[in-house]
C-alpha cells in the first residue's frame, strides 16, 4: 500500500469580529515562528523537536496567547520549513573551477544560509479536532482563536468527494489572501501500490519546450505535446517584464510582483493539465520514465535570444512532481534515469554520435544504419528503453557510449 497526499481548499466566511480574531492569531503564530527560526539559526540548526520544545515551550506559554497545541504546531511548522530548505540546497551543489580549470562540486547544507528563514506572511497551522472540527453535518466549522473557539460557514466547491471517499483529514493551514480567508487541509488515503509483476506499460517521456513532452510507449506509439503556444506566451511575459524593469518605479515593482505570480499560476496550470492528460491517456499500471534533470543545464544556442532563458526557468521539476502524485493514484509510478546520450543513441544499431542529431531540422539521422527519426521522439524512445532495463532489475540504467558496431 502507498499513502496518497492531497490538499483541499475551503473558503471561509467569517464576520468582521471573527476575521479580526483570525488575523490576530495568524500574526502571533508568525511572530513565534520567526523567534523559533532565529533560535534554530543561532544554535547550529538544531532540528530536534524535543530540544526546541525544552528551550522555548515554557517561555512561549508565559508570554503568548496561543494555546499549547498551537505552540507545538509552531515548532513543527518551522522545523518542516528548514528540512525542506535543507533538501533544496542539497540538490544544488556549489560548483567552481580550480586552478587546473576542473569543475569542483561542493555539497551544500543549512550552514550556507546567511540569515534565518523568515515567515513573512501571517499564518497558522491547525490540528484536526484540537484546533478545527466540522459541525452540523458538515454545514459549519469550529476553529480555535486566541480566545474561545468560533463557528462559521464555509464552502467546499470542487472538493466534495474528498469528504466521502475514504480520505483522512489532517493538519490545516489558515490562509488570508486578498481579503478572503481559506483553510487548506492536508488529506491522506492509502491505495494499492505499483507492482512490477503486473506487466506494466512503459512510457518514456522526453521533456522540452518545442514539445513540452514527447511520450513513446512500449507498444511503439508516440504522443507529442506541442509547446509553441507556451513559448509565445512566455515571450509576452518576458517583454512585459523588461518594460516594467526599465521603469524602476514603485508602481512598476508592484506590477512586476503581480506579473510573476500570474505567470507562476499559468505555468502550474499548464503542468497540471499536461500530467493529467498523460495519466488519463496511459491509465493504471504504467511505468512513466523521465530523465533525471538534477544539475543539468540545457544548450540554448539554437534558440533566439528572447527564448534562451525559457529552458532554465520552466518548472520541469514541478511537472515531474505532479506526474508522480497523479501516477500514484492509479497504481502507476515514475522512475528517473540518467539523461546521458538519450538524444544521441540510435535505437536501431546502438551507435552514439552527437553529430547524428540535426538541431536545425529537428531530426536524428544515423550515419551508420541510416535510421531517421524526429529528435524528440528518439529521446523518448531511448528513455523508454532505459525503463525496460529498470523493470528487468537494473537499479541505475544508463546508456553507454558506443561509437562503432561490429
Amino acid at each position: 500500500m502507498v499513502k496518497l497526499g492531497r490538499t483541499i481548499k475551503l473558503r471561509l466566511y467569517p464576520d468582521v469580529n471573527q476575521a479580526e480574531q483570525f488575523l490576530a492569531m495568524s500574526k502571533e503564530y508568525q511572530r513565534l515562528a520567526n523567534i523559533v527560526s532565529q533560535w534554530i539559526f543561532d544554535h547550529g540548526f538544531q532540528l530536534s523537536w524535543l530540544k526546541i520544545n525544552h528551550y522555548l515551550y515554557k517561555i512561549f506559554r508565559q508570554e503568548s496567547e496561543l494555546n499549547s497545541q498551537m505552540i507545538q504546531s509552531v515548532f513543527r511548522t518551522v522545523v518542516a520549513r528548514y528540512k525542506t530548505v535543507r533538501e533544496q540546497v542539497r540538490q544544488h551543489s556549489y560548483r567552481y573551477k580550480n586552478a587546473e580549470s576542473k569543475w569542483i562540486q561542493v555539497p551544500r547544507d543549512l550552514t550556507w544560509l546567511v540569515k534565518p528563514i523568515q515567515f513573512r506572511r501571517p499564518q497558522a497551522d491547525l490540528v484536526r479536532q484540537s484546533n478545527y472540527s466540522f459541525l452540523d453535518k458538515m454545514q459549519k466549522i469550529s476553529m480555535t482563536t486566541l480566545g474561545k473557539r468560533t463557528k462559521l460557514s464555509f464552502t467546499d466547491k470542487g472538493f466534495e468527494k474528498y469528504f466521502t471517499d475514504g480520505w483522512k483529514l489532517g493538519t490545516a493551514k489558515l490562509v488570508h489572501n486578498r481579503g478572503k480567508w481559506f483553510l487548506h487541509i492536508g488529506i491522506t488515503k492509502e491505495v494499492s501500490d505499483f507492482n512490477v509483476k503486473d506487466n506494466p506499460k512503459i512510457v518514456g517521456i522526453d521533456r522540452g519546450l518545442r514539445f513540452l513532452a514527447t511520450a513513446f510507449d512500449s507498444e511503439g506509439k508516440t504522443l507529442f505535446f506541442d509547446g509553441q503556444k507556451v513559448l509565445r506566451k512566455r515571450k509576452i511575459f518576458l517583454e512585459i517584464r523588461r518594460q516594467l524593469q526599465s521603469k524602476g518605479t514603485r508602481s512598476a515593482k508592484k506590477k512586476l510582483k503581480q506579473l510573476a505570480q500570474r505567470e507562476n499560476r499559468w505555468m502550474t496550470d499548464v503542468n497540471h493539465r499536461l500530467t493529467k492528460t498523460l495519466v488519463t491517456a496511459y491509465g493504471s499500471h504504467t511505468l512513466f520514465v523521465l530523465e533525471d534533470l538534477t544539475n543539468v543545464t540545457f544548450n540554448t544556442a539554437d534558440f533566439p535570444k528572447s527564448l534562451r532563458n525559457s529552458h532554465r526557468s520552466w518548472p520541469f521539476f514541478q511537472l515531474e512532481s505532479f506526474l508522480m502524485y497523479k501516477a500514484q493514484a492509479i497504481q502507476s509510478t515514475v522512475v528517473k534515469v540518467s539523461p546521458a546520450f538519450t538524444s544521441q543513441r540510435c535505437p536501431r544499431c546502438g551507435l552514439v554520435e552527437k553529430t547524428n542529431r540535426h538541431h536545425d531540422t529537428h531530426e536524428y539521422w544515423c550515419k551508420q544504419c541510416q535510421y531517421r527519426c524526429n529528435d524528440d521522439r528518439l529521446g523518448a524512445m531511448n528513455i523508454e528503453m532505459l525503463g525496460q532495463e529498470w523493470l528487468s532489475g537494473v537499479k541505475r540504467p544508463k546508456i553507454k557510449k558506443l561509437t562503432t558496431t561490429g
